[in-house]
């Protein structure tokens, strides 16, 4: 195979295939430093025509809570009371700066994710007039 850019969905299936033929390459080999490099050109494409977004910071943290297998009560010392991780996990709270560092210091959570504006939930308040 020549190498080459992908420029097209036609080239990317090529290069997919290829990756495939090649992935078990004894490492040091020609065939293993062609793989290398097809892997950039594809991870590059992809980059390009399928993004994948972040997810929003709740969605990060609800991720890592069950990846780590952390409970609401775990996560006490970066969010504060009880009821405060309650309030930001459903939405109702945003997370402040304070908890960001926290959260960035205390559990390594990357805070180009956790400052990302999401939606929070509004409740209705009921009047009783």
């Amino acid at each position: 195979m020549t190498i080459r850019p992908i420029r097209n969905e036609e080239d990317y299936e090529t290069a997919l295939e290829e990756i495939q033929a090649l992935w078990d390459a004894e490492e040091g080999s020609p065939e293993a430093d062609l793989l290398d490099v097809l892997m950039v050109l594809v991870e590059a494409y992809e980059a390009e025509h399928y993004p994948i977004p972040d997810p929003d910071p709740i969605e990060l943290i609800l991720h890592v809570m069950d990846a780590r297998g952390l409970t609401r009560y775990d996560l006490e010392p970066y969010l504060g009371s009880r009821a405060r991780v309650s309030e930001v996990l459903n939405r109702r709270r945003p997370l402040s700066l304070a908890m960001i560092r926290k959260l960035h210091t205390g559990l390594r959570l990357p805070t180009d994710i956790l400052v990302q504006p999401y939606p929070l939930t509004t409740t209705t308040k009921i009047s009783r007039d």
